[in-house]
């Protein structure tokens, strides 16, 4: 599968590393246009110019921070501009922290839920009007399998990743005859800034090594191993691709096994 978005635009939030910068790479792949959103405007130019150079992508890169309504509605302005009506939006912005329920302070709920969830929110908004008039497109969310189960010490990420699983499926809903599917993958932990985040914290609040925390977070995986952002990009891609025009309204966990 080649060339299957050539001259389409997509919109990668979060798209500067991490599994956004997978999946951007996979859609340049694929032959899409590119704006690739987020907070760290270094990042997301160094990965720009590193795809350029990779595949003579067409990439460009705005500041955005999801969670401000005025900095969504700039930075989509500014990737309109640039690359005209987006065919593809993947919300892949997203921020993780744990806490005890008894410790989750009202700042932290409001992080994850305004990060997580109302980011993708506000992004949707964004692209649907004109998705829908041009009847296709694809918007494909980044949860987590903390969006199909719970997990101790994560009740603030889970509502907020259940939360945007439950968007997905009421905007599949909406949009099923207009010609846009809005699917939703589930990666569970996948090797990369946020994973590491997470050993560490592990290791900070249970006193024990590097080595023992990732094993308590595979310990429930089959495959008994981290996910890889391209297997997380691969599915992406293919949610992007004329090939899955009947399949929308969708939470795919993409986490070997570990949820059935």
């Amino acid at each position: 599968m080649t060339d299957v978005l050539r001259g389409r635009h997509a919109i990668v939030t979060g798209g500067g590393r991490g599994i956004g910068a997978a999946i951007a790479a996979e859609l340049a792949r694929l032959g899409a246009r590119l704006t690739l959103l987020g907070r760290d405007r270094q990042a997301l130019d160094a990965h720009a110019a590193a795809l350029r150079a990779r595949c003579s992508a067409d990439v460009a890169t705005a500041s955005c921070d999801v969670a401000d309504s005025k900095s969504v509605a700039a930075a989509f302005a500014r990737a309109r501009e640039l690359q005209g009506d987006a065919y593809a939006l993947v919300n892949n912005a997203g921020q993780a922290e744990s806490a005890p329920f008894g410790d989750t302070s009202r700042e932290l709920w409001d992080r994850m839920l305004d990060v997580n969830l109302t980011g993708a929110y506000l992004c949707a908004q964004q692209v649907l009007p004109a998705m829908i008039a041009a009847r296709e497109g694809r918007i494909v969310n980044v949860s987590s399998t903390a969006g199909l189960k719970g997990y101790s010490r994560m009740a603030a990420y889970c509502a907020a990743k259940h939360g945007l699983v439950g968007l997905t499926r009421a905007l599949a809903q909406e949009t099923a005859k207009s010609g846009v599917t809005v699917n939703t993958v589930c990666p569970g932990y996948t090797d990369t800034a946020m994973a590491k985040q997470a050993v560490d914290n592990l290791v900070a609040s249970r006193g024990i090594t590097p080595e023992e925390a990732l094993k308590m977070m595979t310990r429930l995986n089959p495959r008994g191993m981290l996910t890889r952002p391209e297997e997380v990009a691969s599915m992406v891609g293919w949610l992007c691709s004329p090939d899955a025009a009947a399949v929308t309204g969708e939470a795919i966990a993409v986490a070997g096994g570990e949820v059935p």
